[in-house]
């Protein structure tokens, strides 16, 4: 288990991470969302312990990992920009990865190269940014760590391939129990990834869920009424995040168990009721919306 109580981080007396509180389940894939510079990876460098936090409490597994040895060689952090030695090739750096993670697999290695199908010996400095990013993918997955920090691991990938990386990323955290957390300034491309998201706001923490929990305790309900002054018995008995209306047609966004909320809507004799399908974009601006922020600037 990850756990991060109260951290804070600054440069130059500007707090980059202000006082995030995390707890991360061994063989959680954790969606840590938010926009360019909003503290993303900081974060994930505190929590490889490449930095260390001014206040609070950074432990994997109970240990700090700040100067942890131990720790450091079952974690895994792929940068945003992946750097390799000069002039190295993926030969190269599998050598050097080989000296530095006790846990290398040069079994896993050659599995993966099925996967990934880059030339070995090519430099790596000629390499496209995908190939560079697929490379550092190739080589963090041989090292077999218990924690997997991933900086926008797939962003600039074709999606073939960024299937075929999300593919793993299920199989690592299913068959190995691999505590992943996936940082992006895109929802879309890691919802069906992760089981948990967190949106991460000018240092903050400002929502995290289970999205099993979320997506079984919201619902959009697209409902017309006989007698339109029902519409507004219905705040008495239901949390609506948000409303909005079509001529005779209403849409709700609500949160509560769907049998209690459409049993709620029957009551006022509609002559219309539909539950409509809801994205997990649309979960997250309507949650954001009623804890007072505008989620669009933030993560899309």
């Amino acid at each position: 288990m990850i756990e991060l109580n109260q951290v804070i981080k600054a440069f130059e007396q500007e707090k980059a991470v202000d006082g995030v509180s995390m707890h991360i389940h061994k063989g959680s894939i954790y969606g840590l969302l938010g926009s360019n510079g909003a503290g993303k990876t900081s974060l994930l460098k505190i929590i490889a312990g490449i930095y260390r936090q001014d206040r609070g409490t950074v432990h994997i597994d109970g240990a700090e990992i700040y100067e942890n040895l131990d720790l450091k060689g079952r974690t895994i952090f792929m940068a945003d920009a992946p750097t390799f030695f000069p002039q190295s090739s993926i030969t190269h750096m599998a050598a050097f990865y080989r000296s530095v993670y006790p846990r290398w697999s040069d079994e896993r290695f050659e599995q993966l190269a099925a996967v990934f199908k880059l030339d070995v010996k090519r430099k790596l400095h000629r390499m496209s940014k995908g190939m560079r990013r697929q490379a550092a993918v190739w080589l963090g997955l041989s090292c077999m760590p218990e924690v997997l920090l991933m900086d926008e691991p797939i962003d600039g990938l074709d999606p073939v391939m960024r299937q075929q990386i999300k593919n793993l990323l299920f199989q690592e955290a299913a068959e190995r129990q691999v505590t992943i957390i996936i940082s992006s300034h895109n929802l879309r491309e890691i919802e069906d990834l992760c089981d948990h998201v967190a949106i991460m706001h000018k240092g903050q923490i400002i929502v995290q869920k289970d999205l099993d929990d979320l997506k079984a305790d919201t619902h959009k309900i697209q409902v017309a009424f006989r007698h339109p002054d029902h519409a507004g018995l219905l705040k008495e008995h239901i949390h609506i995040l948000h409303e909005e209306k079509r001529g005779s047609v209403s849409l709700y966004i609500v949160k509560g168990h769907r049998e209690d909320v459409t049993s709620q809507f029957r009551l006022h004799d509609p002559y219309l009721l539909d539950v409509l399908p809801l994205t997990l974009e649309e979960i997250f601006i309507y949650e954001m919306e009623g804890a007072g922020y505008d989620i669009q600037p933030i993560v899309l």
